[in-house]
């Protein structure tokens, strides 16, 4: 099992790279041509989200993402210190700091990740959250001589 670990401030410009090493990784990983753009858009909301919670609760952490590449699977993990970063924002319905238009926003991230993502799965505690997103891959072709 390979891992690409990244970890960048929690600013918006930042995401964009995230998504261009997690297509390249995908990419090397054997995933197919064809859902590589999904695996950009769903990265990109992923860490969207996640620099979006940072931002709003003034955590200065860093966001965490994880390309993950396993025998028939690769899987991309994105990790947030948000406390409670459940979906749909904290216990009460609102987002972090409160309000509900956050809370819609990220409700809409979530949705838009699971429509592009066949196999997802949000995690939430105490001390953050986690997206895990995985696709199938197919073995590299092997040259004959």
């Amino acid at each position: 099992m390979a891992t690409v670990e990244l970890r960048f401030s929690a600013l918006p410009e930042h995401v964009r790279t995230a998504r261009l090493v997690a297509a390249a990784v995908a990419r090397r990983a054997g995933v197919d041509e064809a859902v590589l753009d999904e695996v950009r858009l769903a990265v990109g909301e992923a860490c969207t989200r996640a620099v979006g919670l940072h931002q709003s609760g003034g955590i200065s952490a860093p966001v965490h993402v994880a390309l993950i590449e396993e025998e028939k699977q690769f899987s991309i993990e994105v990790g947030d210190e948000s406390p409670g970063s459940v979906p749909g924002g904290a216990a009460s319905g609102a987002g972090p700091d409160g309000s509900d238009a956050e809370a819609e926003e990220d409700e809409m991230g979530l949705a838009v990740i699971s429509g592009l993502v066949d196999d997802v799965e949000v995690i939430a505690g105490e001390h953050g959250g986690l997206i895990r997103m995985s696709w199938p891959t197919t073995p590299p072709a092997v040259a004959l001589p």
